[in-house]
């Protein structure tokens, strides 16, 4: 089974096709034995690349596949606008070897592009899902027509896929709902992520399980966050959490989640309650969502006088999303959006350990740091160019090694300030997100608060 899709770019060539052909992608060690990976270390060599395994080309030869496309445009004339295609074809984990994965490709790069464009094929080793990577060039070196991306050729490689799958023995989608290239899910995915797609489902999926009746679970879903764009009650229900600018069809999620299979799976979790009384699951999934965690860890940093500091903002939201916080009563976050986020936590770790490191608590404090990391990058350069241009007029060889070597020691000086510009920076964006997920996060435990005071429970 392999899913495909593809989409432009319009950015540099060079970048596509170099991402591509990344050796440190296509030789796992893994699939490799001792002899192999003895000569990978050869064959990595950038100047080898026709050598790597796992990487071909169409119309091209691997080695000058990038010299060539730019050669057609040039031809042509060609150089504006969509300067390549960047596919994908994607296998279930465990079905492929990788020679099959390769070859898989190359026939289906070969039939769906192969008559008029240059073509790079790679396949990619570095997930447990193998998938191959597809550089296109946009312009036929045939007629010089560039490629036009139609719905209909999306749908083409699909199909194409598929039969080649299907000659291998391996096992396709039947009568799947078209995937059209979502690269923004394939990337979350690739890196370990979760779209909001795949939040909702998981909201879903829980809501069901603890469900006697469709009513119970609407409600279960409105305390996950959720409000439903039109009646609850239609054929094709839809939801959106408060920052989504569109709502998605629950349909649209897949057969599982049509609103007929919902109220089956319901009826087969064997969840009852006597007629008007929310069952057993039902009030224990709900007891999960009175908690209010943000609100306890503001009030413990209130305590210590911590509050209100960009180094707390980014403490609270790291708290909420730590899967394995060491509290009894521990609860994911409400609001989807901030449980969507749990893939950013590395980052937003790197964020906090910088606030703390240089003891930065406001946002002025943050930019004028950022002023200052820019300022040290900026003299280190003209060091080094100042460096370089003695080198220019070195008479011996002896005097431009030296010189070589000290713009090598500033460049390392670089680099690390370089690397904490790039964190400060990104500091600085995530904070006005940071303090909206916050906010929406304590409206929800708010409301529940109003709630249980109007009848009468006690915390």
């Amino acid at each position: 089974m392999a899913t495909t899709g593809f989409w432009p770019v319009k950015g540099s060539l060079k970048d596509v096709v170099k991402y591509a052909e990344n050796p440190d992608k296509t030789t796992n060690p893994k699939y490799l034995d001792d002899d192999l990976a003895a000569a990978l270390k050869y064959v990595s060599n950038d100047d080898k690349t026709d050598k790597q395994l796992f990487v071909g080309a169409i119309n091209c030869p691997p080695v000058r596949a990038y010299e060539q496309m730019m050669a057609t445009k040039r031809r042509y004339g060609k150089m504006g606008g969509n300067v390549a295609y960047h596919g994908y074809q994607s296998f279930k984990s465990g079905e492929v070897t990788p020679e099959e994965a390769f070859e898989i490709g190359m026939k289906t790069a070969r039939r769906m592009w192969g008559k008029e464009y240059e073509i790079v094929v790679t396949t990619h080793l570095n997930t447990d899902n193998l998938h191959n990577h597809f550089v296109i060039n946009s312009v036929s070196f045939k007629t010089g027509l560039k490629f036009e991306n139609h719905i209909s050729d999306h749908r083409r490689l699909r199909e194409i896929s598929d039969e080649i799958c299907k000659e291998y023995g391996k096992s396709v989608l039947e009568n799947a709902d078209f995937y059209n290239g979502d690269r923004n899910a394939y990337w979350v995915h690739n890196h370990g992520g979760k779209t909001r797609r795949d939040i909702l489902r998981e909201d879903v999926d829980d809501a069901i399980n603890n469900s006697a009746s469709y009513v119970e679970f609407v409600a279960l879903m409105k305390h996950k966050g959720y409000v439903f764009s039109r009646s609850e009650a239609t054929d094709h229900p839809s939801v959106k959490a408060p920052t989504w600018e569109k709502a998605i069809r629950f349909d649209r999620l897949g057969n599982e989640y049509k609103k007929d299979r919902i109220l089956e799976r319901i009826r087969e979790t064997g969840n009852r309650a006597r007629f008007n009384q929310f069952s057993e699951p039902y009030k224990k999934t709900k007891a999960k969502y009175r908690q209010t965690p943000l609100k306890e860890l503001e009030y413990q940093l209130r305590r210590v006088k911590y509050m209100d500091t960009l180094e707390a903002l980014f403490y609270l939201f790291m708290e909420l999303l730590k899967p394995s916080t060491p509290k009894p009563n521990y609860t994911p976050p409400l609001s989807p959006e901030l449980r969507q986020e749990l893939r950013k936590l590395e980052q937003y770790q790197k964020q906090f350990r910088l606030l703390h490191d240089e003891n930065i608590n406001t946002v002025p404090e943050l930019e004028a740091f950022i002023g200052k990391l820019s300022m040290q990058i900026t003299e280190f350069e003209e060091e080094r160019s100042k460096t370089d241009n003695k080198r220019r007029r070195a008479k011996t060889d002896e005097e431009t090694k030296a010189y070589y070597a000290e713009i090598r020691g500033i460049s390392a000086q670089i680099k690390p300030i370089r690397d904490k510009l790039k964190i400060a920076k990104a500091t600085l964006e995530s904070v006005p997100k940071t303090q909206q997920l916050l906010d929406i996060e304590r409206g929800m435990e708010e409301k529940i608060k109003i709630k249980e005071q109007k009848r009468g429970i006690s915390r």
